[in-house]
């Protein structure tokens, strides 16, 4: 009986010795490794973009001065036409035909005119001999300018006729490219006809249409005069609905005066160049606006979480612990890094892993990027080497 209690006692004292030293080993093990990170001031190349519509610089309408049937198209579609050159061509019989008509009458006048001026100078000759009264001379005098009248009349109508004929042949305003053409081969058009012949764009120069809030247009200027602002815009970019960024740069022109009461916003137009003729009426784009921002923080996004509408980081503090530091960014984001316009300085460590895992306040084992890296390294060669418990630590 004694023997078995003196066992007993043995197994007791073995198991709480087991006991304190797996407390030990966990007590150690209480302080996880967490890649923190310094923070340093730097320059940040960020940009902001807006949606934009490409327009022609000079985008003309082409409607017809008279009307009749298209006999003749002489473009198509796409098709690049100098100033001058034909574009359609009109049903040119009845205007031809008033022509032939105003020049008749045109010679007829003049014949009139002709033949009066022969009565007025004899009468005017027996009025000097007092053969023929002044009234009867008067009278004469008054219908030679009743003829010149009816030949201008005559005149006039000619220059309209010939006018007329001359809009049959419809010609470009401009050098460009020529739009959609909605009227074909054999339809009857007019001057109230409620879509253009086409529109010609001038295409060696294009406009992006765009908007942006009255407040983010304060923040890219200092100056809240309209030239002012315009002259102190950065050089803009164009991003193609492919992603791709266009090849030249451009220029903001004008500002609109007014702010839509509805959105807050304010309309811009920029000036592109568009030597290629990659441009083209109608493309949706971006317009990329430069944001550089100099001797800011930037942290990695996924160093930060949120909570209510509010960014935190995990605050490296003196004693190794982390503190739960509310941050303020920048809107606008490289998709990589945040902007941090407050909360942190040049120096503070942050912690960069295992953020869900911590908590306010929690005792952390700082290490550097590099000896993560190397710790990495040597649990690979452990495990290739078939150390397994030295691979697991």
């Amino acid at each position: 009986m004694k023997s078995r209690l003196i066992l007993l006692a043995a197994s007791c004292i073995a198991l709480l010795s087991s006991c304190g030293g797996g407390g030990s080993s966990q007590a150690g093990s209480k302080a996880p490794k967490i890649t923190v990170m310094t923070l340093n001031t730097t320059t940040s190349h960020l940009t902001n973009s807006y949606p934009a519509t490409i327009k022609g610089k000079q985008d003309v309408d082409i409607r017809p001065m008279v009307s009749g049937f298209i006999t003749h198209l002489h473009v198509d579609e796409g098709s690049f036409v100098r100033r001058g050159q034909v574009l359609f061509t009109i049903d040119q019989t009845q205007y031809q035909a008033a022509v032939n008509q105003a020049k008749a009458a045109v010679e007829s006048a003049k014949a009139t005119v002709a033949t009066q001026q022969l009565t007025v100078d004899n009468r005017r000759l027996l009025n000097q001999k007092e053969i023929t009264s002044d009234y009867d001379l008067q009278m004469q005098e008054n219908q030679l300018a009743s003829a010149k009248a009816g030949l201008a009349q005559a005149e006039a109508a000619l220059t309209n006729a010939q006018k007329n004929l001359q809009y049959t042949t419809v010609t470009s305003p401009t050098d460009g490219v020529v739009g959609q053409i909605p009227y074909r081969l054999g339809s009857l058009v007019s001057p109230s006809s409620a879509q253009p012949l086409t529109t010609v764009s001038d295409l060696s120069n294009m406009y992006a249409y765009f908007s942006m809030t009255e407040r983010e247009l304060l923040q890219m200027t200092e100056s809240n005069s309209a030239e002012d602002i315009i002259k102190n815009f950065p050089e803009v970019q164009l991003q193609l609905i492919d992603g791709s960024m266009y090849g030249e740069t451009g220029h903001v022109e004008t500002i609109s005066g007014d702010i839509d009461m509805t959105t807050g916003s304010v309309n811009l137009r920029a000036l592109f160049p568009n030597p290629k003729k990659v441009l083209r009426r109608g493309s949706t784009v971006n317009v990329v606006f430069p944001n550089n921002l100099e001797n800011i923080i930037l942290v990695p996004q996924s160093a930060t979480f949120e909570v209510q509408d509010k960014r935190f980081v995990y605050l490296l503090q003196s004693d190794n612990t982390v503190k739960t530091t509310e941050i303020v960014c920048h809107p606008v984001a490289d998709g990589k890094n945040f902007v941090v316009l407050s909360g942190l300085k040049d120096g503070d460590k942050i912690a960069i892993e295992g953020i869900q895992t911590l908590r306010d306040g929690a005792t952390i084992q700082p290490i550097t990027s590099a000896e993560k890296e190397e710790i990495y390294q040597q649990n690979l060669k452990d495990q290739k080497d078939g150390n397994m418990q030295s691979a697991m630590q």
